[in-house]
């Protein structure tokens, strides 16, 4: 659960800062170190055994610099591959979400079962509702017999006294594209097929099993090499880093990182309203029925895998991420961009061989945080004379990250381009739900609709890459969004720019 402290949370924190500082330093037969810092003295705190701890630990370090999870059956070294990742110009290898095996405490998977609060009561309603006779009378109790039973959850509907409860995996559970199954040994397994990095999996694993690749390494090299890096920041990043870590310090921040520069991605929002206000205006409904929002890779990827049909009906309108940094590099071609934000899947976003050359990093806020740490960044300690707003987005933009906010803006777009127009609305958050969404729009619910639909439920605020609770950063979107000095994307003052960004692709 993002905002809530942890033991995983902790380790999360203390791989990233290290991996930050070995890039920074150079030491890099110090990675060898690392699971030791992070792990010290002779008693496990977390597992059964210091060693498992320090293995696991190990292979989150791996994973943070871009490299594979190690085979277990051969000996290996933490620091084989290094030299393949120790350089400024790599992207991301598949897979992107990953499972550390002897870190997964192969958790239940679906199943009811019947707990002690099971009063043995005359009525026995669980055995009468059961349509595979599953459930017998054992010692005075009700007992199930998994074998029969076919998880329909009557039993536990029909039981008066809630005695009977269903068991899930976490990871599976938080998956809305079903992608997670079991091995031959029980531990959880991703069907890369199924898989659209979404990461929910990864921030509801409660024992930390479940990691994704980083570039952190790779970054802080383009740097150290003089690289002109620009920093694009997604709106979300409000309140992630503590509530000294203003906007106007950020910049100031940032550049002592070693960062040339810094942008708002609320920017590239903008644009991206407008264009899919002007698809939306010019498509629906004389050429498709209804057009879905682009701005989520895991919602476009998952419409696009599940429901193939509706593939021309996901706006083609580039994503704030890229718009942003198509006018960085408009402003300085020899620039490098590195996105900041709260998502898992722009990582495999900016991966793709259409948007290399516009994106070169993707960092989340606890891999930027980590950054911080490992250069003692304290915002606090940045004085007004270097504090530098960001104030170039307008309220829409920066409304992007919470759920509602992309449909919001684009609607409000097309009322200000035509008043009498009307538009009607749908959106959903969470993928089980955006699957619900396309059920109902396949069946003709949505025809004239514009469906937003954001794979992380809150929207980007969620996403896996945040570090404080929801509900609190959707409040500090919601201030940030009102301070702006224009509140519709209308009035961006790159408007202009949008068709010359675009030619690119």
């Amino acid at each position: 659960m993002r905002g809530i402290p942890s033991s995983i949370t902790s380790i999360r924190k203390q791989v990233f800062t290290e991996v930050a500082r070995l890039a920074y330093d150079g030491d890099y037969q110090r990675m060898e170190e690392i699971p030791y810092t992070i792990i010290p003295g002779e008693e496990a705190k977390y597992r059964e055994s210091i060693f498992l701890e320090r293995a696991i630990v190990g292979e989150r370090v791996r994973v943070a610099m871009g490299l594979p999870l190690q085979p277990v059956d051969h000996p290996s070294r933490i620091t084989e591959g290094l030299s393949e990742s120790a350089i400024a110009d790599k992207y991301y290898d598949p897979p992107l979400i990953n499972i550390i095996n002897y870190a997964c405490h192969a958790c239940p998977t679906k199943q009811y079962r019947i707990t002690e609060y099971c009063q043995g009561c005359l009525a026995r309603s669980c055995q009468q509702v059961c349509p595979k006779d599953a459930i017998r009378y054992v010692n005075g109790k009700s007992y199930i017999k998994q074998d029969q039973c076919i998880k329909c959850g009557r039993c536990a509907e029909a039981c008066q006294y809630n005695a009977i409860i269903k068991l899930e995996r976490p990871c599976q559970k938080a998956c809305g594209m079903d992608a997670i199954g079991a091995d031959d040994h029980g531990r959880a397994k991703i069907d890369y097929d199924k898989c659209v990095s979404c990461g929910m999996c990864l921030v509801n694993c409660p024992f930390g099993a479940i990691v994704d690749k980083g570039q952190i390494f790779q970054l802080i090299h383009a740097i150290k090499r003089g690289d002109k890096v620009v920093a694009i920041v997604a709106p979300a990043f409000l309140g992630q880093f503590g509530p000294e870590a203003t906007p106007e310090r950020l910049t100031a921040a940032m550049k002592r990182l070693g960062f040339a520069g810094v942008a708002e991605v609320a920017v590239g929002a903008d644009l991206c309203t407008i264009e899919e206000a002007k698809d939306f205006m010019a498509e629906v409904p004389e050429k498709q029925p209804f057009m879905g929002t682009s701005c989520c890779p895991a919602w476009s990827v998952m419409a696009k895998k599940l429901f193939p049909q509706f593939k021309d009906y996901i706006s083609m309108a580039l994503t704030p991420m890229v718009l942003t940094a198509r006018l960085q590099k408009k402003k300085d071609p020899s620039c490098r961009v590195c996105f900041i934000g709260p998502c898992a899947a722009k990582k495999l976003e900016a991966s793709r061989r259409t948007i290399r050359s516009d994106v070169d990093f993707v960092l989340t806020f606890e891999e930027l945080q980590g950054m911080f740490e490992a250069r003692n960044v304290r915002f606090e300690d940045i004085p007004p004379e270097e504090e530098v707003p960001l104030n170039e987005g307008t309220g829409a933009g920066r409304g992007f990250a919470v759920s509602g906010g992309v449909a919001n803006a684009v609607v409000e777009a097309i009322k200000r381009i035509d008043p009498d127009r009307e538009v009607k609305v749908a959106y959903a958050e969470g993928l089980d739900n955006c699957k619900k969404m396309l059920m109902l729009a396949k069946a003709g619910k949505y025809n004239g609709y514009l469906l937003e639909g954001m794979a992380c439920p809150g929207g980007c605020v969620a996403g896996a890459g945040t570090i404080q609770p929801v509900a609190k950063s959707a409040a500090a979107i919601k201030r940030y969004s009102q301070q702006a000095d224009s509140l519709s994307a209308m009035d961006s003052r790159y408007e202009a720019d949008l068709e010359l960004l675009e030619e690119r692709e």
